[in-house]
């Protein structure tokens, strides 16, 4: 980190540590009046994850209900039920629940919504009068129905569905959840109901509170709607501070647009996924601690044991295929690409290591919890399947699928989030429960248009610009770090391929040094009226005497980046050698 004498000078100051940001913005430490803050736009849908400072995956979440806990206004409607009245005692202990009291027989309350994908409706309930209570979900395939007895928190059981639950929150309350994949839903019901899912009496109450439907395998935190669903965790615009690797500070991470062709990343159970000599069963813990991962399960035969994607047809396309993994009996697994070419690579879960690989560029990454993330990168001639294997505690080397065992019926490995990318490197997971493809945006440049603001004048021609960045990569094409100012005056910083660069229209491109281990590294780019210097890691790279240098605006990233930067700080003055050393030692 740079010291506080060197911040103290520095008029502009950007650090990920302090985590600071909303949608659309992120905020500078210094200064502090507002005028040194990027706005910031990603994508109009919540694609984007991070790693949380817990080591967790964090995604954007949406109730796609709409005034979920006003259930006197449209959209809701009732049939056979009064109006339903406010000012009841909730489950959080406000007076803000609901009585639905019946006056027909096969009463409802409901809620009309186009939804497709994958989805988990989820409400609060209470016994009234009524001890049960009956969901029906229509589809554009089947009716979803499920039933929950809220006098004995008994979940009734369920039909065309993945799951179903219902857990107690005190007070006699409930949370009742049902989870499907039938289409595109239309309409959602709630029945008040009599011993035996029973309908057909004119009379009596529930209480209810707190609607929701989301995308995905679990009902996560109830997010209040209104005239416009709600929103909560990593929004569409918010900047990402992300701790991945177990880093103990944030970094900003930017990246490309990506699209993840795995038509359900986590929904292993259906029929976007095929087993062969395995099953698969849900409910456990995942790397984003819910219980949305899987466990894929040997069988006892002798063969080989894996599961496979759905089949992707574009040819000679570069793909990045990754998945989350935890051992849970077998240490020992592998990707490979199931069509014609046949190419993998083999982990062991045990030590994090790479033990194989053919045809393939791969790595293993840590992840929480026992978690590890796999991936391998190829070029695909033909058909593109991914395959997820088991290998025997006697794997050593060879093709997967000739690693024929005999599986003990139990052993296996937990498996989330499986992503295949157009790409050359491996990006953040990107959900999909569409049963299509999920796009994420590209991280856009940070802007700044307070120059003048901020640092008293249009333009600079003497300054000093430091930055700490991360591994960062690129399609092998030059890429904007920092843009000093237009392009035809050649005020641009690249990161060309791995390397960190300056150039100029004057002299082109410098030699620059490579940051391709994944570790911190410190950057500086020091201006004195035409003569550009750059150090590195505490090392005077180049200089430059002949160099346009005049400093006019300020945007971090752009093009087609993928970096992790920690800190940024600009200086209205050019440091001496011996202070750019100093800022810039590891």
């Amino acid at each position: 980190m740079a010291t506080e004498s060197f911040f103290s000078n520095a008029s502009l100051a950007y650090l990920a540590s302090a985590g600071a940001g909303k949608d659309g913005k992120t905020y500078s430490i210094k200064p502090t009046d507002g005028t040194g803050d990027f706005t910031f736009s990603r994508g109009s849908n919540l694609a984007a994850t991070r790693v949380g400072a817990d080591g967790l995956i964090e995604k954007g979440r949406e109730n796609l209900l709409l005034r979920s806990n006003t259930f006197n206004t449209s959209p809701w409607f009732v049939t056979g039920i009064d109006t339903p009245t406010s000012g009841q005692s909730g489950y959080d202990g406000l007076s803000d629940a609901w009585i639905l009291e019946k006056n027909g027989a096969f009463a409802y309350l409901y809620q009309d919504k186009s939804i497709s994908g994958v989805q988990t409706f989820s409400f609060y309930g209470k016994a009234g009068t009524l001890p049960q209570v009956r969901i029906t979900i229509n589809t554009s395939v089947v009716n979803v129905t499920a039933a929950f007895d809220l006098a004995n928190g008994i979940d009734l059981g369920s039909s065309q569905n993945i799951t179903s639950s219902i857990e107690s929150v005190g007070n006699g309350w409930y949370r009742c959840s049902v989870t499907y994949n039938q289409g595109t839903t239309s309409r959602f019901r709630i029945y008040p109901a009599d011993v035996g899912g029973d309908l057909s009496g004119t009379s009596g109450n529930i209480y209810i509170q707190d609607a929701q439907v989301e995308l995905g395998l679990v009902a996560t935190d109830y997010i209040e709607s209104g005239a416009s669903t709600g929103k909560a965790g990593l929004l569409e615009d918010e900047p990402r501070f992300d701790y991945s690797g177990g880093a103990t500070c944030p970094s900003l991470l930017l990246e490309p647009s990506r699209t993840n062709l795995v038509t359900q990343s986590e929904y292993f159970g259906g029929s976007d996924w095929t087993n062969s000599g395995t099953s698969v069963v849900s409910g456990f813990t995942s790397p984003e601690g819910l219980s949305n991962a899987y466990k894929l399960v040997e069988d006892s035969a002798n063969l080989t044991h894996f599961i496979n994607s759905s089949e992707i047809t574009t040819p000679d396309t570069t793909y990045s295929s990754s998945v989350y993994i935890k051992a849970n009996g077998r240490n020992k697994v592998a990707f490979r690409e199931n069509s014609f070419t046949g190419n993998y690579a083999s982990f062991n879960l045990s030590d994090g290591t790479l033990i194989e690989t053919n045809g393939v560029s791969a790595s293993i990454e840590s992840a929480s919890n026992g978690w590890y993330r796999i991936n391998y990168q190829v070029t695909s001639g033909n058909n593109y399947i991914v395959g997820i294997y088991l290998l025997s505690d006697s794997y050593t080397s060879g093709d997967p699928f000739s690693n024929s065992y005999q599986g003990d019926g139990t052993s296996g490995a937990y498996i989330y989030g499986a992503q295949l990318e157009s790409g050359s490197y491996p990006t953040s997971y990107i959900p999909n429960h569409s049963g299509g493809s999920v796009t994420r945006g590209a991280d856009d440049s940070l802007s700044n248009t307070n120059f003048s603001s901020i640092f008293g004048a249009s333009s600079l021609t003497q300054y000093t610009i430091f930055l700490e960045v991360l591994k960062a990569v690129d399609s092998g094409t030059s890429t904007t770090l920092i843009n000093k100012g237009t392009n035809d005056q050649g005020r641009v910083n690249y990161l060309g391929g791995d390397r960190l660069v300056y150039y100029s229209t004057a002299t082109g491109y410098t030699t620059g040094n490579n940051i391709t281990d994944g570790n911190p590294h410190k950057y500086l780019l020091s201006a004195d009226n035409g003569t550009i210097k750059q150090f590195f890691d505490g090392v005077l790279i180049d200089t430059n005497t002949n160099a346009l240098d005049e400093l006019t605006n300020i945007n971090i990233g752009g093009d087609d980046k993928n970096l992790n930067i920690s800190q940024f700080l600009i200086f209205p003055e050019a440091l001496s050698d011996a202070d750019c050393i100093t800022l810039t030692t590891l």
